[in-house]
């Protein structure tokens, strides 16, 4: 069974939304989420230090210094794909830039997912049954992960004709 591309690139420009409400009641709260854990998490967090890897990991002192130069930045660039994110989520179309914000949220989100549930290439779904917990957020990250491709395509694709 073929599933139903979320995002599509729309024949009149821009990107045409259809997420399901109940879909995107599920991602209303994640943007929230991420923003907290960048705003208040632990540096040693490891779903942080996914977000902010190291670009010299041999060298603590470049590291550092690396690291100095571009987090804010990086940091403001993830806080205004969040917040457009959050304020686009009931739209039904998304310019470019738009777009391009939730393909950097979402990603963000499923890499946090994947450090949390120590998802590997090897990972299958049926490594995160058992536990209702553990079993939803790898539920979740798979959604993410099918609308980053749907984001992906859209974005290298040809427009689509009327829905």
């Amino acid at each position: 069974m073929a599933s139903r591309r979320r995002i599509v690139r729309s024949s009149a420009g821009g990107f045409d939304l259809r997420i399901p409400r109940s879909e995107r009641n599920v991602l209303r709260g994640l943007p929230d989420q991420l923003r907290l854990l960048l705003d208040e998490g632990d540096a040693e967090d490891p779903a942080l230090q996914r977000l902010h890897p190291s670009a010299y990991p041999d060298d603590p002192v470049a590291a550092a210094e690396f690291d100095g130069l571009v987090r804010d930045d990086l940091t403001e660039q993830r806080m205004k794909a969040i917040e457009t994110m959050s304020r686009t989520i009931d739209s039904d179309h998304l310019d470019e830039e738009e777009v391009l914000a939730w393909l950097a949220a979402i990603n963000d989100l499923r890499l946090v997912l994947g450090i949390r549930l120590a998802v590997t290439e090897e990972s299958e779904p049926e490594d995160f049954e058992g536990d209702e917990g553990t079993h939803g957020s790898y539920a979740l990250y798979a959604y993410l992960s099918v609308l980053e491709e749907d984001i992906v395509e859209a974005l290298s694709g040809a427009p689509t004709g009327p829905a």
